[in-house]
């Protein structure tokens, strides 16, 4: 299987971050799955802080909770661009990169 360039879609945004009642990263993979993206990853950070360097941590004397989220989506270019300017509405916060990759797309049917 050839690489193929893509692109690497990175979210940053807050663990307590909602959109229409529910969790934003589960909206946004919902989203992501809805628009056939080739796939969504959601990594829950142990510690970071934002904008307002406002320290989340999982340490044992802090409560777990409203840690940082980040979600990896790769696609191609088009697609990651077209999915940029869903969620960019329903983001108040947070950060969102987009790096160049080199992307080998591994389907069932490939097999």
């Amino acid at each position: 299987m050839k690489h193929v360039p893509a692109k690497l879609l990175r979210i940053f945004i807050s663990e307590n971050d909602k959109m229409d009642g529910k969790p934003l990263f589960e909206w946004i993979v919902q989203k992501a799955r809805e628009k056939k993206m080739a796939g969504a990853t959601v990594l829950r950070g142990m510690e970071g802080f934002g904008a307002h360097s406002h320290l989340h941590t999982n340490k044992v004397l802090r409560l777990a909770s409203d840690l940082p989220i980040v979600i990896e989506i790769v696609d191609t270019e088009t697609a990651i661009d077209t999915f940029i300017t869903l969620i960019d509405p329903v983001l108040s916060e947070g950060l969102v990169t987009v790096e160049n990759v080199n992307a080998r797309f591994h389907k069932e049917n490939n097999r």
